[in-house]
């Protein structure tokens, strides 16, 4: 410890606790993937197929683990050289993409402070996170896997900024979900018996519980966030994402072990790497389950009804998308601090500025995830009615007679 006897600084002990590190980074790893895997339990065993964020949300605690998860493709001077040491910075990354996607629907029971403060900090660790491996990239600490990690940087933003403009809708969607539920409740109570006609039987009272159990569910602000069409593409690119893991590994075991030419040693986490890789790459295989069934079950809601809408018409933007932001943008100023008339109108003009960029952004981004979903549904569409023919057709009829045999409680659908 300390100089050596040349009197320089003795780092030969500096290394050693990294194998901890790595056992640290694959405990949170698995204690995030439990909590994932619990929500999914969760949405199964209650038939919640939107499966709500009940274990595994966004905020100050899964915010900690995930910064303790991504250690290692954090690590900018740690020779990693290995092929479970490449695949682990790599997973660290696909990780990041998966927890985004899991706590999305958590955004629909924030609050805005909440909001605001756990999106700042997933900000600040998604562009650190982006930053440093785009300098291991540049200093050849990441020498294989450059395409994946290219790729996942991207699926990366593209999925933070997804989340970022679809928590500015949470209040106005909460305002409509309120205003919509005080009407359409006022309007069941007008349908419901007296008690003279309650005590005639069961069915239809069976069938009132119905209505108000229809308008309290659909009006979840979760519910509404997990059905959303930014929720779905979310859902797609974490699949992506996981897809792109699974092609390095495939790739690194079983195909091109030689041509990839991986480095001889061992990095000074040794073999905690490999833990850290099995427990990341479960937790990413266990959490890409729930995004993708959101993404399968929107596209499967619309198979059936796409012919009846046209293109236009499926890209056609509601105002709650944009309504903070235009509310934002015509609510004035509050110039306290300024006290010249230009800069004040400069303040003015820039504030406008960003909020039209915000607004043509959020337009954008809805445009494109609706333009996926109808690309994924015409192409699964088809795939349906080629092969699976008959069941497809059974399914539909079933469905239509479902849909069919009871209009009076769709239309309690918030």
């Amino acid at each position: 410890m300390g100089c050596d006897s040349h009197g320089n600084l003795s780092d030969t002990e500096f290394s050693k606790p990294l194998p901890s590190i790595g056992v640290y980074v694959a405990a949170a790893s698995v204690i995030c993937g439990v909590a994932m895997f619990s929500d999914l339990l969760h949405g199964l065993r209650h038939r919640k197929f939107w499966f709500p964020c009940k274990f595994f949300s966004l905020n100050a605690t899964t915010l900690t683990f995930i910064s303790v998860c991504v250690k290692l493709s954090l690590d900018l001077n740690t020779p990693m050289p290995s092929r479970q040491d490449q695949l682990a910075k790599l997973s660290s990354s696909v990780f990041v993409c998966t927890v985004m996607a899991n706590s999305m629907p958590s955004l629909g029971f924030m609050v805005t402070q909440d909001l605001l403060m756990n999106l700042v900090a997933l900000g600040i660790l998604v562009i650190t996170d982006v930053v440093n491996i785009c300098i291991q990239l540049g200093t050849g600490a990441i020498y294989v896997f450059t395409q994946e990690h290219a790729l996942v940087i991207v699926l990366m933003l593209l999925m933070f900024m997804i989340l970022s403009f679809s928590a500015i809708t949470v209040p106005a969607t909460k305002r409509f979900l309120e205003l919509k539920y005080k009407k359409r409740y006022e309007f069941a109570l007008k349908q419901c018996p007296s008690y003279t006609e309650r005590r005639r039987g069961v069915p239809k009272l069976k069938e009132d519980l119905m209505k108000f159990w229809m308008m309290a569910h659909t009006s979840s602000p979760q519910f509404v966030m997990a059905r959303s069409v930014t929720c779905t593409t979310s859902g797609f690119l974490c699949f992506l994402s996981a897809i792109t893991l699974a092609e390095a590994m495939v790739r690194s075991y079983f195909l091109q072990t030689r041509s990839l030419g991986f480095c001889n040693g061992d990095s000074d986490y040794k073999w905690s790497t490999a833990l850290v890789l099995v427990s990341q790459t479960a937790a990413v295989a266990i959490g890409t389950v729930a995004p993708a069934s959101r993404w399968l079950k929107a596209v499967n809601l619309r198979c059936p009804f796409r012919t009846k809408k046209s293109l236009k018409d499926e890209l056609r933007v509601e105002s709650y998308w944009v309504e903070c932001l235009a509310e934002k943008k015509e609510r004035p100023l509050n110039f306290w601090m300024l006290h010249g008339r230009r800069s004040r109108k400069l303040a003015h003009d820039l504030n406008r500025l960003m909020l039209d960029i915000c607004i043509a952004t959020q337009y954008g981004i809805v445009l494109s995830s609706k333009f996926l979903r109808f690309i994924t549904v015409y192409c699964l569409s088809r795939i349906l009615l080629c092969c699976f023919y008959f069941t497809y057709k059974s399914d539909s009829v079933a469905n239509a007679e479902s849909s069919g045999s009871n209009p009076s409680t769709r239309q309690f659908v918030l």
